[in-house]
Formats: structure tokens, sequence, C-alpha cells
């Protein structure tokens, strides 16, 4: 029976032509490891040949094997064995362009894997050095905004589409001239144990999964120089469903963990667990409804964050005219975090820029809209830890002038788009039923804001809220809210 069962679970961890795979060394098709040689067509044959005769695993043993674009077949998957590396081409026209660019796609196929203690380069900085002289020479159309290639044109690392069984496991995948990876309408996805080191290039998301269904991402780490794991719905008619993200290190330039820039469809049914964030310019965790689709039944338990310029950020915004977000039955519990006055991400290469000022050390927020609120959230077991020092002389918000806060609805979604924010560990606006059950915000020097500020938030208990600051005021101030109640008291 206990053979029975351990069988059972194996076949739910691994798809189901893992186990009993044919090896096919590199070496028998051509393929050299001298990172000299480019193997293109010689792996692309080897890929073919396997998926023709029943599946099996490409094996590359040590060495350094330079390609362009490659596309992934049915019932192969790529064998990287420790110190073997695939190394993309410094030459843009060795790339494929589908919907984007890419070292290693496959679109319309299942049961393929990358697994192994090798690793994947696409040398992403020299890349799109090459790229900008192309366009340069008039021999590549492209937008060029912000002085460099349009993420497009620049090849990522993986780019899978409608994909089902999918497993990535084990392997280091760095310095992407995009984004790193994408998963777009996959089903039954698992990303384990892998490690992303990508700084080499703007547009360097670590993860990003696109409209995916029965996905987990575990035990992986990422440092990426932009969002580290990123869920996105590009689909009105699709969404991002059954997601566990757990036992997770991200380190970024931007946002720990973040849903919604793209969000035309939907997210549901969302797990996030013991996660560490830290050096990370933006937000440990944001959820965002912002071009219509919808974010719901999301839980977040056990995320630390160190040195990262924002904790919590939850937002409904209407960047599609007329199409406004929902956002709602979120649970965040047992979170810690630690805001720091200096810029987090100092030292990267591409460093978050320095915008939206003047504004001091910003709260963490929920901010829906007038007549889209946010609903069913709740703070379990929260503290965070921030550096005061906010000073009226630098820039002020006035408690009766609170609607005078833009809301910015069209905006491009990020916790410091409202620049100056009148409170100092919490702003929420536009929101009910928000509840609370222990929140602790320490603030290290003195401040003159308030700790917490409501704005329209209805029908709402906070209960277990401690504030620690060197001079004592009041914690809080509500405006145009009704049905608050903060430590068992109606509020004022």
């Amino acid at each position: 029976m206990y053979i029975k069962k351990l069988l059972i679970v194996l076949a739910f961890l691994l798809p189901s032509f893992q186990l009993d795979a044919k090896d096919y060394p590199a070496s028998l098709f051509g393929i050299f490891s001298d990172g000299v040689t480019l193997n293109t067509r010689s792996i692309q044959y080897a890929i073919d040949y396997i998926h023709n005769n029943g599946g099996g695993r490409l094996v590359f043993h040590v060495g350094r094997y330079l390609t362009g674009s490659i596309h992934l077949k049915s019932n192969v998957s790529i064998q990287l064995q420790e110190g073997a590396g695939l190394i993309g081409s410094l030459n843009p026209w060795d790339y494929d362009r589908k919907i984007f660019t890419a070292l290693i796609f496959a679109y319309d196929q299942e049961n393929i894997a990358i697994t192994g203690q090798g690793f994947i380069d696409g040398q992403g900085r020299l890349v799109a050095r090459n790229i900008v002289d192309v366009i340069h020479k008039g021999l590549l159309k492209d937008g060029f905004r912000y002085d460099r290639p349009e993420a497009e044109s620049r090849p990522m690392l993986v780019n899978f589409r409608n994909c089902k069984n999918v497993l990535v496991r084990g392997v280091t995948l760095k310095n992407a001239a995009s984004w790193v990876q994408t998963y777009d309408q996959c089903k039954n996805l698992h990303l384990d144990s892998i490690t992303v080191d990508s700084k080499a290039y703007w547009n360097n998301d670590g993860i990003d999964i696109v409209d995916c269904e029965d996905v987990k991402v575990t035990n992986s780490y990422i440092d990426s120089d932009d969002d580290g794991i990123c869920l996105k719905s590009h689909d009105a008619a699709k969404a991002c469903k059954n997601v566990l993200i757990e036992n997770c290190t991200v380190r970024s330039s931007a946002n720990g963990i973040k849903f919604g820039t793209a969000s035309y469809g939907g997210f549901g049914h969302i797990r996030i667990r013991n996660i560490r964030v830290f050096d990370t310019y933006r937000s440990a965790i944001a959820l965002q409804a912002v071009d219509g689709g919808y974010l719901e039944d999301v839980e977040v338990d056990g995320l630390q964050a160190y040195n990262t310029g924002n904790a919590i950020f939850l937002r409904i915004g209407e960047r599609v005219a007329g199409k406004k977000g929902r956002l709602e039955n979120i649970r965040i519990s047992n979170l810690y975090a630690e805001i720091p006055a200096t810029k987090p991400d100092a030292g990267y290469e591409y460093e978050g820029p320095i915008e939206d000022m003047p504004r001091n050390i910003s709260p963490s927020a929920i901010a829906g809209m007038p007549d889209a609120l946010i609903s069913n959230v709740t703070l379990k077991n929260v503290t965070i830890s921030y550096p005061g020092g906010g000073s009226p002389h630098f820039a002020k918000v006035a408690l009766d002038t609170l609607n005078r806060i833009p809301d910015r609805a069209s905006a491009y979604p990020e916790f410091s788009m409202f620049r100056e924010l009148p409170a100092w560990g919490f702003f929420i606006r536009h929101a009910k039923n928000i509840q609370v059950d222990g929140l602790t915000l320490t603030c290290a020097k003195k401040d003159f804001r308030p700790a917490v500020v409501l704005d329209n938030v209805h029908a709402s208990k906070m209960a277990g809220v401690t504030v620690k600051e060197p001079e004592k005021k009041d914690i809080y101030h509500a405006s145009r809210s009704t049905g608050i109640s903060i430590n068992g008291q109606p509020a004022k």
C-alpha cells in the first residue's frame, strides 16, 4: 500500500514522460560544447528526432553550447547536467520572432521540461547592444523608447505558450535581454528549485505567468532587474487560476511579487506562502486590478520583507476607459516588513527610477476607486517598521483636504503613484469590509503624520492595532467613512 501511494505522488509531481524517458547525449547529434560553434540547427534536429521517436531527454554534459532560437516539442525535455550551459548567440538574426523573441520556444506542446543543475545564459547585455546597432542601421524597425529597443525585440530565455504539463527544475537562468521567462496560457506548470540571476538589461522580470492554470512556483531564488514573480492576464476571456507560490526568496529592483499590471481577465485561487523579499525597490506584495479584470481569493501567509520600499499595495484602477477592475477576498497574514529611509535597490546595475517626488516615505496602501471599492480584505498578524522622519516642510497633505488626493484611475499602478500621502503606516481609501486582527506599526523617528488614515472606508473593524512612535498623538484619522471601529472603539 505504501509503494502504491508513493507512485501516485510521483506521478503527480512529474509529467508522466519523465518516468521512463530515454536519454540522448547531445554529442550524438554533432552538438559542440566549445562555446564557439553555433549549434542551433543541430539542437533543433535533435529535438525533432527525439519528438518523432517517442520522446526522451536531450542531455547536455559539461560545456558551453552556443545557440540561437530552438523550439521544444512534445514529450521532449532538455537536461542540463552540472556545468552545462546553453549560451545565447550575440547575433540578433539568430533569434526567431513569434509573439515575442526568445531563446527557447514552445507553443502548443505538452509534456516538456528543462531540468538539471546546469544553466542558460542569454548574454543579454551584449545581445541588446547588437540589437541597438541594427536598429541604428535601419535594418530593424523598433519604437526604441527610452533609448532602448522594445522588450519584444529583445530575446527572453524561455517563452512557452498554450502548453500542458511543463516542468522547469533545478536550472539557473541568467542574463536575459528582456523578460527572463514567460509562460502564457499554460496548464499544469511547475517551476521548482530554479535560480534566476538576471540583471543584464531592462525588463528583466524573473518569472512572468500569464493566464495560466494549475501552477506551482516552489523552492526558488529570484534576483532580477524588474519584478521578481509577476502574474499577468492579457486575455479578457482567461485568467491565472489555482496558483501556488511557496518557499521562494526574491530580490528585485521593482516589486517582489506583483499581480496585475496586465489585468484584462483575472486572477483567482492564489496561495502565496513562506516568501522572503529583500533589497527590493517597490512593494513586497502588490495586488492590482487596473485593466477591467478581477482579482479574488488570494491568500498571502508568511511573507518577510527586509530593506524594501513598501510592504503592501492593493489597487483598483481604470486604465481601460469604462472598465474598472474588481478586487476582493484577500487574506494577508503573518507578514513582517522593514522599510528603509534610503533607496533599497542601490547598487543594482539598472536601479529603479527616482520618481513621484516630492514625497515622504510612503505607507502601505489599499486604494480602490470611488465607484469600485476594494472589499473583504483581512490583515492578520502584520508588523511593519518604518524609518519615520516625515516632514511637513518637505511635502504635506492636510487631513482636511484628503479629497484633493487624485485617484489617478488611468495611471500605471505603483505604491508611489499618489506621491505624498497623509499617513506614515497605512493609507486605506475607497474600501469596505476591511478586517484587521493584529497590526503593529513602528516608526523609528518622529513623523508629523498619523499612523493610519481612512478615507471613504466602510463597515470595517480594526482590532489589535499597536502603534509605536517617538511622539504620542492620535494614531488614526477617518474621513468620509462609516461603520468603523478601531481597537473596540467607534472611529470618530
